[in-house]
């Protein structure tokens, strides 16, 4: 598994493969340009030699054998005693006689929510969704940094060259979910502040009331350009909508947008080695309508978020 500072990703590795073996570069050129080792280019390439593409994903760094390992059935014991109690690893610890670092080694490799995400009573998860289209739309902003012309790192790989070049800055999505449907709507501009924000709002209002239902509350996080904003303020009172905040340190209470945005990054931002980024801008707007229209949406039972709007 890829940690959080790995230089190459499924993608780096299959690039760096690929100039290898299509385009002809040495091992040595292809780790210089994507700042790797030679070790690591060859590593790759002989995991793609012998496994093919499936070779270059990312793996378990976890020991092939673990003789020290807490046997299986103490394993079922700290989670059915947690399942019973509802108590946390600093209860369950002492009293299973565990350190509590070790059960919450366990409840975490296993998948058990935190006590914090779950009802008390009943020990669900708390999850919400509205009952109707336009009763709650989440909005968020993600800064995603320009690609120069050509095409940026991922395209050509690091390099000192590559550096050097003059910095684009960012560019702004502003995009907004349907808590229902799933619909959403985006938007790029070229910063996020509370006026930016406030046209984003109106334009999204007419986008969802064209497709025959009102925004009635909105929810945002704590940012200056929604919470402080006069313009913001007053374009929701001009389309009649109520304004909920995300608690602080919470960003999973506006996860639907969060997940989102993440979705956007991974099947169109990234999915793409762009050479430029008006190339990747232009195939914004036709992956929104796939996203919208077409793709299966999970929490959706597979159908595409324009399908429970159509039938609500």
């Amino acid at each position: 598994m890829a940690h959080r500072r790995a230089k190459l990703t499924p993608l780096g590795r299959r690039v760096l493969v690929e100039r290898v073996l299509v385009d002809g570069w040495s091992p040595a050129a292809a780790a210089d340009a994507m700042s790797v080792s030679r070790a690591t280019a060859y590593k790759w390439l002989s995991r793609y030699a012998a496994e093919g593409t499936e070779g270059l994903q990312d793996r378990t760094s976890a020991p092939h054998r673990r003789p020290r390992a807490l046997p299986e059935a103490d394993i079922r014991r700290i989670i059915a005693a947690r399942t019973k109690t509802g108590w946390g690893p600093h209860r369950l610890g002492p009293w299973l006689g565990h350190p509590r670092s070790t059960v919450y080694g366990v409840l975490h490799r296993r998948g058990v929510p935190r006590l914090a995400d779950l009802d008390r009573p009943t020990r669900t998860i708390v999850r919400y969704e509205k009952d109707l289209p336009g009763e709650l739309v989440h909005i968020d902003v993600k800064k995603l940094a320009r690609i120069p012309a050509g095409g940026g790192w991922r395209k050509l790989g690091r390099s000192t060259e590559l550096r050097r070049r003059p910095k684009l800055g960012y560019d702004y999505l502003h995009a907004a979910v349907d808590d229902h449907t799933r619909i959403a709507f985006v938007e790029v501009h070229a910063d996020e502040r509370g006026p930016t924000c406030a046209g984003f709002l109106q334009r999204a209002s007419e986008h969802f009331t064209s497709l025959g239902f009102d925004i009635e509350q909105v929810m945002t996080d704590n940012a200056k350009n929604y919470v402080l904003s006069r313009a913001f303020a007053e374009t929701l009172g001009a389309i009649g909508a109520g304004h909920l905040t995300t608690r602080p340190y919470r960003p999973q209470t506006n996860g639907k947008v969060e997940r989102f945005n993440r979705t956007m990054l991974e099947e169109w931002a990234y999915a793409r080695l762009y050479r430029s980024n008006g190339a990747r801008l232009h195939a914004l707007d036709r992956w929104v309508e796939f996203y919208n229209a077409r793709r299966p949406h999970t929490a959706l039972g597979g159908l595409p978020p324009i399908a429970r709007a159509s039938t609500t």
